[in-house]
């Protein structure tokens, strides 16, 4: 096989390849044992078809036209490895002449990692985050793991908040009621910020029985970002119990006899994490300020590739937020705390940890950051040498 290879600009290159017949035989062989196994020739064992009897009946071209298909990826890698070039995506192969017997040429066109000089990185600084936990840091921090063990009751008055209530729900717009706006028996803790906008205004000072109505804009679903008339019914009010903050909730929710052991942890867990955040900011501003000096070529068809995949992407979102579930209806898209504590490990002596029902989710609403001491500054220095 003889390759060679022509570089159409920094990010593609066309590879030019030539391969004498003799070296399609294994492919040509495989080609009609394949074919063997998929056509029946009246007089003939299946299997046992002779190789003139296939090229009568189903013509040469057809042969040939498989084995070039199963010899294309074997020629086109060995060609890029002699090249030596890092090809991105999928090539654009063309046959460029096919002589029964005597010579198989093709051409691939593919994009490749483009070569990239890198600049002298050694007088580039950055200024990242200082590291600083402060005690309101760890105070949250219990507190989240407090609100992980909180326990519900069932209470007989009007809902406020904090508690955990379970509703219906039921939304109409222009009038009419959605097929996805109806709920039941949803659970939802008063001030979490997990469901519609203004209920919580709605149930409080409602019992178990009351009824009110308010309009808000729906999260998703069918009717996502119109809003809507939604009823809202109380159910069932039960009030949240936490646990007091003492050595005994130190015991039970962690490995720790004291409080002070807990709290202790709390903070070295909170300073690991924000160590890591630092290094992790520091990483991308250097990178910033790097890309800022050295000019990075992109792929074209790469680049079209990416619209395409992410054009796709967002259709099927788009057709799978229609075909949702009514629970999308009400549902905002709240995220989990990052939360600096593991799961709690079990512990023979200790009393029964709360099941995972119990978890504490945050309300994705920003909160304020504590102040922070002076910024730290980063110098990206070159690597000691190997």
């Amino acid at each position: 096989m003889k390759s060679a290879v022509e570089t159409l600009n920094p990010t593609r290159v066309r590879l030019t390849v030539e391969v004498p017949f003799e070296e399609l035989k294994d492919s040509l062989d495989a080609a009609y044992k394949k074919i063997n196994q998929q056509v029946t020739v009246k007089g003939f064992r299946k299997g046992k078809i002779p190789a003139r009897v296939i090229d009568q009946r189903f013509g040469r071209g057809a042969v040939l036209e498989e084995a070039v298909n199963d010899a294309l990826p074997k020629f086109y890698t060995e060609a890029v490895n002699e090249a030596e070039v890092n090809p991105l995506g999928q090539p654009e192969v063309d046959i460029t002449e096919l002589k029964d017997g005597e010579l198989l040429a093709f051409t691939a066109e593919v994009d490749i990692r483009p070569a990239i000089e890198i600049p002298d990185y050694s007088g580039i600084e950055v200024t990242v985050d200082a590291v600083e936990v402060t005690d309101e840091d760890v105070e949250k921090s219990v507190e989240q793991l407090r609100e992980r063990f909180a326990s519900t009751s069932p209470v007989e008055r009007a809902a406020q908040d904090g508690d955990v209530v379970t509703i219906d729900l039921e939304a109409k717009v222009d009038g009419e009621v959605l097929p996805d706006g109806v709920a039941s028996d949803v659970s939802y803790t008063i001030g979490s910020g997990e469901l519609l906008d203004g209920i919580d205004e709605a149930v409080k000072g409602l019992e178990a029985g009351g009824e009110a109505t308010f309009t808000s804009q729906l999260k998703g679903g069918s009717a996502e970002g119109k809003d809507a008339e939604v009823t809202v019914k109380v159910t069932a009010v039960a009030a949240r119990e936490l646990p007091e903050l003492d050595d005994e909730f130190a015991q039970l929710a962690s490995e720790f006899d004291t409080l002070d052991e807990l709290k202790a942890d709390s903070r070295k867990r909170l300073e690991n994490m924000k160590q890591f955040d630092q290094a992790t900011q520091a990483q991308e501003r250097v990178l910033d300020e790097l890309l800022k000096l050295v000019e990075v070529p992109m792929p074209e068809k790469l680049l079209e590739d990416e619209i395409n995949t992410r054009k796709h992407n967002l259709s099927t979102t788009s057709s799978a937020r229609w075909a949702s579930t009514s629970a999308s209806t009400w549902r905002s898209r709240a995220r989990p705390r990052r939360s600096s504590w593991p799961r709690p490990r079990s512990r023979p002596r200790r009393a029964s940890r709360p099941s995972s029902s119990s978890t504490s989710w945050s309300t994705g609403r920003s909160s304020t950051s504590p102040a922070r001491s002076s910024p730290s500054t980063c110098s990206a220095v070159p690597p000691p040498p190997a």
